[in-house]
């Protein structure tokens, strides 16, 4: 490990840091991200588009339980919908929602 020493140069771009409305969008992310029954949805919709019904029976939880976490998810840009009949169906909204949880469920996994 590389030695600390007060008074010198860092060589960190502090100035880089972020908007304070950007920091606040971020945490507000992770507190979406902080629900296991939010996760277990993401971790559903990671492996393709479903409807309610069918996400509510993989997680056995009433379909309004999934419905309201949808909505939250949707909220922040997560998750997107699409009408197929009389049916909504929902995904992951972009593939940065997927490598978020990839590289989350890959951080927890390491040894």
């Amino acid at each position: 490990m590389a030695s600390h020493t007060h008074g010198q140069t860092s060589g960190h771009d502090w100035a880089q840091l972020p908007a304070e409305a950007d920091l606040t969008a971020l945490t507000e992310l992770f507190k979406v991200l902080g629900d296991p029954t939010r996760v277990r949805i993401l971790w559903t919709l990671s492996q393709g588009q479903s409807c309610v019904v069918h996400i509510a029976e993989a997680l056995g939880m009433s379909q309004s339980a999934i419905s309201h976490q949808l909505r939250v998810l949707k909220g922040a840009r997560l998750v997107k919908s699409t009408r197929d009949g009389r049916n909504m169906l929902y995904e992951l909204d972009d593939d940065h929602v997927a490598q978020i949880f990839q590289q989350g469920l890959d951080h927890v996994l390491e040894k």
